[in-house]
């Protein structure tokens, strides 16, 4: 495939985003754009700082300041606030509550819209988040978004913490994420939706290899 083409893959926790966006950057040799780990980051840096949500000055404050990029250091994507490596640290379930709270804080989404697009501003790249075809890349050439029953989001993302090391509670980890879509869905800046041309996709009963090998033959099929 020719590089250049804006891919986006949305849809709500546990659905499988970012292992499907991963495995289909690399097939198509494509950059990998996790956006959920931009404000993952800017919720972990507020609270090592201390900063309230509600403190509009400080959020303001705190987001002209920090530098977040993002780095491919062999073949996995590490999240850098300034110097330092938070890819690990990032990843639980309040910095993912929190994140999921101030993705709709007008500031932080400026902030790191500039960031998302400038990294898709040459094409050849499968951006993965909640608004990614919606808002960040409206007029992006393929749109998928990926969604799966309630109880199989809960599983999965009850198994990827127990991979991790983390002893969990699965009744928890369904509350966690059923506050996540709740506050994904409901807030009043770029909820989660599904995108008028998007192509939905059940990952429910479908493998990891399932949904890229359908995603692929989409995109193939329409550029021929």
């Amino acid at each position: 495939m020719k590089k250049g083409l804006i891919i986006t893959v949305d849809g709500p926790a546990g659905a499988g985003k970012s292992t499907v966006s991963k495995k289909l950057a690399q097939q198509l040799s494509y950059i990998y754009l996790d956006t959920g780990a931009l404000y993952r980051a800017v919720a972990y840096q507020m609270l090592v700082e201390g900063v309230s949500p509600d403190n509009a000055e400080a959020l303001s404050e705190l987001c002209g300041r920090i530098n977040i990029f993002l780095k491919n250091m062999n073949g996995k994507l590490n999240v850098f606030i300034n110097d330092e490596n938070v890819t690990e640290k990032i990843r639980n379930e309040e910095i993912g509550l929190l994140a999921s709270k101030v993705s709709a804080i007008p500031i932080v989404r400026q902030s790191l819209l500039s960031i998302q697009r400038d990294a898709g501003a040459k094409g050849g790249i499968v951006a993965e988040g909640r608004d990614m075809g919606t808002v960040v890349f409206p007029d992006a050439d393929y749109k998928f978004y990926l969604e799966a029953t309630v109880e199989m989001r809960v599983k999965r993302r009850y198994e990827e913490l127990r991979a991790r090391g983390r002893n969990v509670d699965f009744q928890e980890v369904e509350r966690d994420l059923m506050l996540r879509d709740r506050q994904d869905r409901e807030r009043e800046i770029a909820p989660l939706k599904v995108s008028d041309s998007a192509v939905i996709i059940d990952s429910t009963i479908m493998t990891i290899s399932q949904v890229v090998e359908k995603m692929i033959s989409i995109i193939e099929g329409r550029r021929q």
